[in-house]
C-alpha cells in the first residue's frame, strides 16, 4: 500500500495544476475565518457575524464541515485532471508495462483520494478548534469535543464525491468532460427529484425516500444545512409563529448509502479498466 501511495505522490509532485488547485482550496477554508470580521451597520445597530455564534461549540462542527463541503470541486478537479494525465502522458500504460496490476492501479488512485479527504477533514478539524477557541463562549472539553460525527460525516462526503469524480476521469479520460459530465448528473438528479415530487409523488415523503439513494443527493443529506440553527434566525421565526423542526443530525442509514456508492464507483473504474484496452 505504500509502494502505490508513493507512486501516486510522485506524479503529483511534478503535477503543478495540481498543487496550485490544491493550495487554493485549502487557503480558501482557511478564509472561512473572515466570515468572524464580516460586521453590519444598520444605523445604530452594529451587527457582527462571529457575534451570533456560529463559531460557537459545538455548532461549529456543523458550519464549518458544510461550508467547506461547498468547495470541494476544487479537489474534484484535481482528481479528474489526475485520471486524464494517466490517459494523456501514457503513465497508466507505462505503469501496467512495470508490473502494476490494474487493480493494484486502481487501488493506487483510492489510496489517493481518501488521502485527500483525509487531510481535507484534519485541516478542517485544526480550522474549527482555533476558531472554536478564539471566539466560542462554550470552551468545557465536553461541549468542545461533542457533534464530532460532522467530521466523519465530511469525511465519508469527500471520499464519496471523490470516488465519483474518480470514476467519471477513468470512464471519460478528458477532464473537462468528465466535470461536464458531472454538471450534467446533478441537472439530471435534481430534474428527477422534481419530477417525483411534484409531478408522481404530490403530498407524499415518497419523492425524499427514493432521492435520498441517488448518488450526490445521498452525500448531499450527510450534513444538512446548518443556518437555521443560528440564534437570530430561530429568534426571528419564532417571533413570526414559526419553528423549526428540522432534523440536523447526521444519521447512519445516510453514511450506509454514501458508501456503498463509494464501493461501487470504486469498483465500477476497475471494471473499467480491466477492460479497456490500454
Amino acid at each position: 500500500m505504500l509502494r502505490l501511495l508513493s507512486i501516486e505522490l510522485h506524479k503529483l509532485r511534478y503535477n503543478k495544476s495540481a498543487k496550485v488547485i490544491s493550495i487554493v482550496y485549502f487557503v480558501l477554508i482557511t478564509f472561512i475565518a473572515l466570515i468572524a470580521s464580516i460586521e453590519f451597520n444598520f444605523g445604530n445597530i452594529n451587527f457582527r457575524v462571529a457575534d451570533q455564534g456560529i463559531f460557537n461549540f459545538p455548532y461549529i462542527w456543523h458550519f464549518n464541515t458544510y461550508i467547506a463541503a461547498i468547495l470541494k470541486i476544487f479537489l474534484a478537479i484535481v482528481i479528474v485532471s489526475m485520471m486524464a494525465n494517466e490517459y494523456s502522458h501514457r503513465t497508466l500504460k507505462q505503469n501496467l508495462i512495470d508490473g502494476l496490476s490494474k487493480k493494484e492501479f486502481v487501488l493506487s488512485k483510492f489510496i489517493t483520494v481518501a488521502g485527500f479527504a483525509f487531510i481535507s477533514t484534519l485541516f478542517v478539524f485544526i480550522v474549527s478548534m482555533i476558531l472554536g477557541l478564539s471566539f466560542s463562549d462554550f470552551t468545557e472539553i465536553g461541549i468542545i469535543f461533542s457533534n464530532l460525527e460532522y467530521l466523519l460525516a465530511y469525511f465519508i462526503k469527500l471520499l464519496g464525491f471523490f470516488s465519483f469524480c474518480l470514476f467519471l476521469g477513468v470512464l471519460v479520460k478528458r477532464s473537462a468532460f468528465a466535470l461536464g459530465f458531472l454538471l450534467i448528473w446533478t441537472i439530471f438528479e435534481t430534474i428527477v427529484y422534481g419530477l417525483f415530487k411534484w409531478r408522481f409523488f404530490k403530498g407524499t415523503e415518497t419523492a425524499e425516500n427514493i432521492a435520498q439513494f441517488f448518488p450526490l443527493e445521498s452525500m448531499s443529506n450527510l450534513i444538512v444545512e446548518p443556518f437555521s440553527r443560528i440564534g437570530a434566525i430561530k429568534s426571528a421565526a419564532s417571533q413570526l409563529g414559526e419553528g423549526f423542526t428540522k432534523s440536523y443530525a447526521v444519521h447512519w442509514e445516510n453514511i450506509l448509502i454514501v458508501l456503498a456508492w463509494t464501493f461501487i464507483f470504486i469498483y465500477l473504474s476497475y471494471v473499467v479498466v480491466k477492460k479497456r484496452d490500454l
